[in-house]
């Protein structure tokens, strides 16, 4: 792909992005134009005045701009850590869902709210981040003990994706009163409702480090293309990098499930689609998938919130109803191919 190509293809996206935003926030109840919605965020960074009603102002920037934008730090950065997944352990079928990274994320958050673990010194990001490593260290730990090849590294997450899930419902179900219950079940789900703009800046600040830990190693991503022995012998530290780049994943996965809850397939569907578009060279297909992942999940967050009006519909749900398919057909065509 050449450099003109790159440019329209980021700039395109960016575009795409930015306008997916201004109208997702314009969908809802209220009547809330582009316009309106460019007016109150000129205001608020201080570009001019807005003449919109206090309630419309705050509908738009307290209420629906904080959801969009979390929808879209979310997006990309699960799209992200798919594709750095995949491309370490060789295998299409990987993302944070699949290897349990979100599960444990989940256990950790749930333990710190539920059993208030740490006396309120400790915050659901830092439980949701020590879940994540857990979950992370056992993946390894048995995938190491089966013979550490790529099929054994998922199943090994399927594996740690199943005991964490199932320690989640069992705090939930024996600690948890009825309202806590349908509020981190619905959480778990995968629910942007209720997000502010600690959430969003946490979060972006969060993919913002990992994105360029992630493009620092595009290089070496693209070696690992050709096997950890081919990688190797191109002078990679196989098993550093695996462990810088994996940690890196874990953690920007524990930021996000911390605000979001588990979210799933959006790193396992997006990451295809952009190498459809850029090929398989990191430094291309890294920020594009970012991009994709963004906008996918801001309408499908949008969707969420506004088909079933006034009942919400969790976002991970959405996103199953999309992703499974998607998981069909990529195991079709790897078996296809195989």
């Amino acid at each position: 792909m050449g450099a003109p190509l790159q440019a329209l293809l980021w700039t395109g996206g960016l575009a795409l992005l930015l306008l997916s935003t201004a109208v997702a926030v314009t969908i809802g109840p209220a009547r809330i134009s582009v316009p309106d919605v460019w007016s109150a965020v000129a205001s608020h960074l201080g570009f001019g005045t807005s003449e919109l009603s206090p309630i419309r102002d705050g509908i738009i920037w307290n209420l629906r701009m904080p959801r969009t934008l979390l929808a879209a730090v979310c997006g990309a950065g699960l799209a992200v850590c798919g594709t750095v997944m995949q491309s370490l352990l060789r295998n299409p079928l990987a993302d944070p869902f699949v290897l349990g990274v979100s599960s444990g994320a989940s256990t950790g958050a749930v333990v710190v709210v539920v059993l208030g673990v740490g006396g309120g010194a400790v915050s659901l990001s830092a439980g949701a981040f020590v879940g994540a490593l857990c979950s992370f260290a056992l993946v390894l730990l048995l995938s190491h003990t089966l013979g550490a090849t790529t099929d054994r590294v998922v199943l090994s997450g399927v594996a740690a994706m199943q005991l964490f899930s199932a320690l989640t419902s069992f705090v939930v179900m024996t600690s948890a009163d009825a309202e806590q219950t349908r509020g981190v079940l619905f959480w778990l789900l995968g629910s942007l409702s209720g997000v502010g703009w600690g959430e969003v800046a946490l979060c972006t600040a969060v993919l913002a480090v990992c994105l360029v830990v992630c493009l620092a190693h595009a290089r070496t991503l693209d070696a690992f293309a050709f096997g950890q022995e081919a990688a190797a012998a191109l002078g990679v530290d196989v098993a550093r990098t695996r462990i810088v780049l994996l940690c890196t994943t874990a953690l920007l996965t524990a930021a996000l499930v911390s605000s979001a809850g588990a979210i799933g397939f959006v790193g396992l569907v997006l990451p295809h689609a952009a190498r459809a578009l850029t090929g398989s060279g990191h430094r291309r297909l890294l920020p594009v998938t970012a991009l994709a992942g963004a906008v996918f999940l801001v309408w499908v967050d949008t969707l969420a919130r506004t088909v079933l009006d006034p009942q919400e519909v969790p976002v991970g749900v959405v996103t199953a109803l999309i992703g499974v398919p998607a998981f069909v057909l990529v195991l079709y065509r790897t078996r296809s191919a195989s």
